[in-house]
């Protein structure tokens, strides 16, 4: 089997990554429903051979190819270490325990609800997650964000709405550990959900929760309360396992995301837990008339749901149509001081990569506990929509063509590899859905004449080419280009100047074809 042409196992998680190496509540808000669905089933059971038979790729998240998501949340207000702050604090000698210990006190009397609740840290500051809205006098303004996202060209964006330190984001009745009860008093995730659809962006939501009770607070002492535990994931496995139910049901029935992304350890939780949501999951999607998509690390399959990296990719084309979220910054998924970010090049050159392989890109940015979203993350955002607003052709609604490029440069190869920025001999390939039409996207300028070396006579016939473009900088634009000549080395194309005639990131050649791009 060649690296272009993997195909994902449906197994496990480890399964996945090592083939992928190998290969190189009250108050909820409700929605309008969506355009008509997949044709599928008109029910679904809690069965794998039921829920099995759900389309795990619809057609708009095929098409969609960049989304955004953001780790916001109480572990934003002491910015230090990353999101797991609230798991680290409680690992005598770690950074974040000497930390802790340094600005708040011993966790054992200044406790991580603390940052829920609010208290005064060991200089007399106040301290409590309790973003305001700009329309109470604060930094909050959900409106803002969804215009940035639409602005990156995301066409899909929302919140993570729990992470491990089982703190909602919503209005929950079945968690009182909630953004409504406690700490800033506003249904968060329903705020995003109003802005984010309003700008015509599909919504999601992102679930972090299996590993609250499955790992992320075993360093914490048994808490006194039912409460309290319930914060600290220590209720027990049958009422954890039905917490995690609930909460997915109040998200669904809430919120209606079209897609919800859960990470890992799914697989520690019992099966027919897992079946029953996708199976209400589903089943509520047909009665919103709604195609959505379940995304998963580990628990589930790629017969019904989306595999989803973690900072990474397959090294070559992988079919079925898969998903990576990956990070702004190289150190943290949320807002700590300090924090740094994977330069626009970078993250812009995987997101193509990862288009040409068959995959989408969910890309995170971590806002500061105000709300306010830095210069720096704004900045890498409205590079990659400047860039998707001039070429997007040759990216959304897009298919993966016979190869996914060539070049030098080695993106991928499992999880955890993170953004690389290619180079001006690093090529990635998409084709238009109708098959007529092959793009080219060049990671560089390489000078007058461009060399595709995939492009061999044998490969890639030209008897039905009709038009060969540079797609000009403005959208809707091209250059016509001569015809290009091949021979051993590949296709040789010349190319309007030396130096590149316009700045951009990448620049895209368009292969129009009479009939169907050759394969």
């Amino acid at each position: 089997m060649s690296p272009d042409s993997l195909s994902m196992p449906e197994i496990s998680r480890r399964a996945v990554l090592a083939a992928a190496g190998a290969a190189t509540a009250a108050g909820f808000l409700r929605f309008a429903p969506g355009a008509a669905a997949t044709e599928g089933p008109a029910s679904y059971t809690p069965s794998w051979s039921s829920v099995d038979q759900h389309a795990p790729a619809p057609e708009w998240f095929q098409d969609a190819k960049f989304g955004i998501y953001y780790h916001w949340g109480v572990f934003s207000v002491p910015a230090f270490g990353n999101e797991w702050y609230p798991r680290n604090m409680h690992i005598a000698g770690s950074n974040e325990n000497n930390h802790h210990k340094q600005v708040y006190g011993d966790p054992s009397v200044w406790p991580y609800h603390n940052f829920i609740n609010g208290a005064n840290d060991k200089s007399g500051r106040f301290t409590q997650f309790a973003p305001k809205l700009v329309s109470a006098g604060g930094r909050f303004d959900p409106v803002a964000w969804a215009q940035l996202f639409k602005a990156a060209g995301a066409k899909f964006a929302g919140p993570v709405a729990e992470h491990h330190d089982g703190f909602s984001m919503w209005n929950s009745r079945a968690n009182e550990w909630n953004s409504v009860a406690k700490g800033p008093k506003l249904d968060l995730v329903g705020l995003h959900g109003q802005a984010i659809r309003g700008q015509g962006l599909k919504f999601l939501c992102a679930l972090h929760h299996a590993f609250n009770f499955t790992g992320y607070y075993d360093h914490v002492p048994s808490q006194p309360t039912t409460s309290l535990k319930k914060l600290y994931g220590q209720l027990g496995a049958t009422a954890e396992n039905q917490l995690w139910y609930a909460k997915l049901q109040e998200i669904v029935d809430g919120y209606q995301p079209d897609l919800i992304y859960q990470d890992f350890n799914l697989s520690k939780l019992p099966e027919a837990r897992r079946l029953n949501f996708l199976a209400y999951y589903y089943n509520r999607a047909v009665a919103w008339n709604k195609d959505v998509v379940a995304t998963y690390k580990d628990g589930f399959n790629n017969r019904g749901e989306v595999y989803d990296y973690e900072r990474g990719g397959p090294a070559g084309l992988l079919t079925p149509y898969w998903l990576t979220d990956d990070s702004i910054s190289s150190s943290s998924w949320c807002y700590t001081n300090g924090i740094g970010y994977y330069s626009l090049k970078a993250i812009l050159h995987s997101i193509l990569d990862r288009v040409a392989k068959g995959g989408n890109t969910l890309l995170n940015i971590a806002p500061m506990a105000d709300g306010t979203i830095p210069d720096g993350q704004r900045s890498i955002l409205l590079g990659i929509g400047d860039y998707l607003g001039r070429f997007g052709e040759s990216v959304y609604a897009t298919r993966s063509w016979s190869s996914f490029g060539e070049g030098p440069t080695k993106m991928g190869g499992g999880s955890f590899t993170g953004p690389k920025a290619g180079t001006a001999q690093d090529i990635r390939f998409t084709r238009s859905k109708d098959g007529k039409v092959l793009y080219a996207t060049v990671l560089g300028w390489q000078g007058r004449t461009t060399t595709i070396g995939t492009l061999t006579a044998s490969r890639f016939p030209l008897a039905g080419l009709v038009a060969t473009q540079l797609l000009d900088n403005t959208a809707g634009r091209y250059v016509t280009l001569p015809r290009p000549v091949q021979d051993g080395g590949g296709l040789h194309l010349t190319m309007p100047s030396a130096t590149a005639p316009f700045a951009a990131q990448a620049y895209v050649v368009k292969f129009t074809f009479s009939d169907r791009v050759p394969a």
